[in-house]
């Protein structure tokens, strides 16, 4: 187990339910990346830089929903700007997995 937060340390993250709207490869990254476009409602539209190559393919992620948490502050990966962290699990090879919702959910919507 980590470490132990609070129920405020987590009430902190801003955690949104995202719609990817575009997905390119990332080219100036020491690591194979996505960069994404995600539709996140009332929020607009924010970026993302994901190392999800291992198993998603470019065409298969637009119109897909994500969680991301959206307050981090943005970084700079590979001369791109990262605006949100894409959640997902990492599996034993190092590979990542997206997390996935169980049906269509309101985009921006916020997890609780």
């Amino acid at each position: 187990m980590g470490k132990q937060i609070t129920l405020d340390d987590f009430a902190s993250l801003d955690i949104r339910v995202g719609t990817i709207t575009e997905a390119r490869l990332a080219s100036k990254v020491h690591q194979p990346a996505y960069q994404l476009k995600l539709d996140f409602g009332e929020l607009g539209e924010l970026t993302s830089s994901v190392q999800i190559t291992d198993h998603y393919q470019l065409q298969d992620l637009v119109g897909r929903q994500v969680v991301a948490v959206v307050n981090f502050p943005p970084r700079r990966i590979g001369g791109f700007k990262s605006q949100v962290l894409v959640l997902g699990a990492y599996q034993a090879d190092g590979s990542v997995r997206l997390l996935q919702l169980d049906g269509p959910i309101e985009a921006g919507a916020r997890l609780r």
